[in-house]
């Protein structure tokens, strides 16, 4: 044979020392030259380059006759698509070029008439529909087999494209290597493989390779084996093989293939060939060794002898792909390091929540964020009173609000799931969803919600009542109709050791917002470093708490105020003593009391009446009081420690239950050093005023007990104000804690409960790249993280510096965390296993990078 002419570098012959690259000729070239090197049965194979395929898309097509001359002139020919990453898809392979009636007739002589027909036949077929893009109904419609379906093929060709079926071989490949390449350069498979990560100008590089025809006398056929499960990762050989067959045929021919171990249930290629069984098993398990990874293969029968056409790595669930990677350090394959890069961060979601079946039937009624993971299926209602009802009869309900408010957080408690009409990814249902595991899909504008009416008007015009059966799949951001097949949460042996090897690895902390002690305890579960962030607020809206809280606001004088929070320093004190037990000695960051007051009291008119009887006051005085308390821009208003210096007696209580539940938690067990943050600073004088006060309460505490204690105070540094001034706060406090949530909406003067209304708009249009709540936005958010951690740092060196927005649990966050010098980062308790994987990867990457 002729060798290939060295100015054609990029039409390459895989051999085992041939220039070929995942870079330049795509992943499956570079696999089938790894199994060429192996010595396994792979048939002769061309590949083309990246560059090549570009030009063959416009127009400027290689020498045929020479890349033909490779291979024996009788030979049949497949083409497949060899993208740089595999999930980035490519065209269909197409099979059997070359085949015209010459093959025909020699292919009769050596196999028989039928099938030789069938292969023609198949080719004239595919070649139709997916090279000269003919009406692909003609030819389905044929149903004779054998010469005669091969004639009727013929035919309709001939008709359909108005030319005979063309004869040349090359003029067949360079139709079929003009398809592939035009295919690949279209808009919508752009578009397709962007949208899973893929470059706008990922390459595409094609493979042409000997048929091996799996048709014929003696045992012919084709299948696929490997040898674990996908979706458990447990050692399995599984797939299918199919007898007088090609390509992947078996795998969608039903009950005519057969298995491949001798089962119970039908007929294996185990029976049928023996000996091809165990040469597929030990091909199969030298490929697992040799290239290090669990490898699905593609294989053709001929006369008994085995062919490896094809290894692709298995398609696997995320808990396979962690007990995948896991088996395979443990049988020294690759490293602890490789097996933490081999598992994407984002994927654990599906380990930790329940999941809508993906094989399941999905009749979706409307899309929005996924603003938190996990699915779940319940009867709708539209408050947080039917919620705990619902709750209360054992039946699982999902809360459907335009949007929610604190008051909500009773009823959120109480359903399966959260859908919005309204917000963002740092909305409240968003946030406290995240912090309660609790599937959520905000932000779906295309339904209309009518609280009055008690229904949901889908935006096909379906209108669901208040009762009605629903699914919320929050990892997918869809909400469906009725309750398709789940697929259950499973962490396994497995998971945990993963979770272990990345803690070995990570560099920076990671802890959880925990508000309550049941999100401690998931915390805790999760082996987060610590709480990071405990929001008080939240521990109010118990409908034990809220009546005393209601009596606080609205008493008129500093000793009233004490005497209504009095009843909830014992409640308080009891929170904050369960949530040390939990941590066993671990950080408790707690913040103070943060949100208006006015969230706390009712705003409908039932609510007001409620509030009135139980206040024992006129409804005129109680909505005039409430009505004078709403506040034109809540957010900006009397909140965080503008409301602790105007009422003391709420951060008092609040510190005295916390140095009394450190004082109870350290004689029970581990020392306690509880952390106190200030929210919303802007300015010194504010912390200096608030520590005052608390090393005051601190001192009454220490000699009411004569037992000494110590504690850390830290403030939230969530306004532009605050990392401008950074370096004179921090030279007064222990810690200072970014809260990225408020501090992206100050940044860019933009409502996170309304961002979602507009933000896909905003990025599709490139004007951000990514939603800022979402991925933390490096350029502006990030540029006030760097002047405030610079500035803090050389005011006090020892001052230790974190994030505890929702930012704190994305990968991409963490990393410039990291890379920052930031001690922690906190997310949500379900986020914790994302973020310890993805801070082991981070120092992993740096740790490559250097070396």
């Amino acid at each position: 044979m002729q060798k290939f002419n060295p100015d054609e570098p990029f039409v390459t012959l895989v051999t085992p020392t041939a220039p070929i690259q995942p870079s330049t000729h795509g992943g499956r070239a570079k696999c089938l030259q790894r199994l060429v090197r192996l010595d396994l049965p792979v048939p002769r194979t061309v590949a083309l380059s990246f560059g090549t395929v570009h030009d063959i898309a416009n127009g400027e097509m290689p020498d045929l006759d020479q890349l033909l001359s490779q291979f024996q002139p009788v030979a049949l020919l497949c083409v497949r698509p060899s993208s740089q990453d595999p999930d980035w898809g490519g065209p269909g392979a197409i099979l059997n070029v070359g085949m015209n009636d010459a093959s025909f007739v020699e292919l009769s002589d050596k196999l028989g008439a039928e099938a030789a027909a069938s292969i023609y036949q198949r080719f004239v077929q595919t070649y139709a529909i997916h090279v000269a893009r003919l009406d692909p109904d003609v030819f389905e419609e044929i149903d004779a087999q054998g010469q005669q379906g091969l004639s009727d093929a013929l035919m309709a060709y001939e008709e359909e494209a108005e030319e005979p079926f063309p004869q040349s071989p090359a003029v067949q490949l360079a139709e079929v290597l003009r398809s592939m390449a035009r295919a690949w350069e279209g808009t919508s498979a752009r578009l397709l493989r962007q949208a899973k990560g893929a470059p706008v100008d990922a390459g595409l590089g094609l493979v042409v390779q000997e048929m091996a025809l799996g048709l014929g006398h003696g045992e012919c056929g084709s299948g696929v084996l490997q040898l674990v499960n996908s979706d458990t990762g447990l050692p399995q050989i599984t797939g299918r093989y199919l007898s007088q067959s090609q390509g992947r045929e078996a795998l969608a021919a039903g009950a005519k293939s057969l298995f491949l171990e001798q089962d119970d249930r039908g007929p294996s290629l185990q029976d049928l060939a023996p000996q091809a069984f165990e040469e597929l098993k030990e091909h199969a398990a030298l490929m697992r060794r040799r290239l290090r990874a669990e490898m699905q293969i593609e294989f053709t029968i001929e006369n008994g002898r085995v062919h490896i056409l094809d290894g692709v790595r298995v398609d696997r669930s995320a808990r396979g792909n962690v007990r995948i990677v896991v088996r395979l350090v443990e049988d020294g394959i690759i490293t602890r390091q490789e097996a933490l890069m081999r598992v994407e961060p984002r994927a654990l979601v599906e380990l930790l929540h329940r999941q809508v079946d993906p094989d399941a039937v999905r009749d979706v009624i409307a899309n929005g964020i996924a603003a938190s993971p996990g699915a779940a299926t319940g009867r709708i209602v539209f408050s947080a009173a039917d919620a705990q009802a619902s709750a209360a009869r054992g039946e699982p309900c999902i809360l459907v609000r335009r949007e929610t408010s604190p008051e909500d957080v009773r009823g959120m408690h109480a359903s399966v799931a959260v859908l919005t009409e309204r917000g963002g990814m740092t909305s409240h249902a968003a946030v406290i969803g995240r912090g309660l595991g609790l599937p959520s899909v905000v932000g779906a504008a295309c339904i209309r919600i009518h609280p009055k009416r008690a229904q949901i008007i889908a935006r096909d015009g379906r209108v669901f009542q208040e009762g009605d059966i629903i699914t919320v799949d929050g990892t997918n951001g869809e909400v469906l109709s009725g309750a398709p097949e789940m697929l259950e949460a499973r962490l396994d042996d497995s998971f945990q050791t993963l979770m272990d090897w990345a803690d070995a690895e990570g560099e920076i902390d990671i802890r959880a917002n925990a508000d309550t002690p049941a999100d401690a305890a998931i915390a805790r579960g999760f082996n987060a470093h610590g709480i990071g962030l405990c929001r008080t607020e939240h521990m109010f809206f118990d409908p034990g708490r809220l009546t005393v809280m209601q009596e606080m606001i609205f008493a008129d004088a500093p000793e009233d105020r004490r005497a209504a929070l009095d009843q909830l320093l014992p409640m308080q004190i009891a929170d904050f003593t369960e949530l040390f037990r939990i941590m066993h000695g671990q950080p408790v960051c707690i913040r103070l009391f943060d949100p208006p007051l006015h969230e706390f009291l009712p705003s409908d008119r039932a609510g007001l009446r409620d509030l009135a009887e139980a206040l024992d006051l006129p409804v005129s005085d109680v909505t005039r009081r409430v009505q004078s308390m709403e506040e034109h821009n809540p957010m900006l208003g009397l909140r965080g420690v503008r409301l602790g210096l105007t009422v003391p007696e709420i951060y008092e209580m609040q510190v005295r239950a916390i140095f009394e539940a450190t004082l109870t938690a350290s004689k029970e067990g581990d020392p306690v050093v509880p952390e106190i943050m200030i929210p919303l600073v802007s300015a010194p004088r504010e912390v200096e005023i608030v520590r005052t006060r608390i090393d005051a309460v601190a001192a009454a505490v220490r000699n009411e007990h004569g037992r000494d204690f110590d504690y850390r105070l830290g403030v939230m540094v969530e306004t532009p104000r605050a990392c401008l001034m950074a370096d004179k706060i921090a030279s007064s406090v222990d810690f200072l804690s970014f809260g990225t949530n408020d501090l992206t909406q100050m940044t860019y003067g933009l409502s996170r409960d309304d961002a979602g209304r507009f933000m896909s708009a905003y990025v599709n249009q490139s004007v951000y790249k990514e939603d800022p709540f979402h991925i933390l936005d490096v350029d502006g958010v990030g540029e006030l993280l760097t002047v405030g951690f610079e500035r803090a740092r050389a005011a006090n060196p020892d001052v230790v510096m974190s994030i505890c927005g929702e930012h704190g649990g994305n990968p991409e966050s963490i990393a410039f965390c990291r890379g920052l010098g930031f001690n922690y980062v906190s997310c949500s308790p379900f986020r914790v296993p994302v973020a310890r994987l993805a801070a082991a990867q981070e120092a992993i990457r740096l740790k490559i990078a250097t070396s």
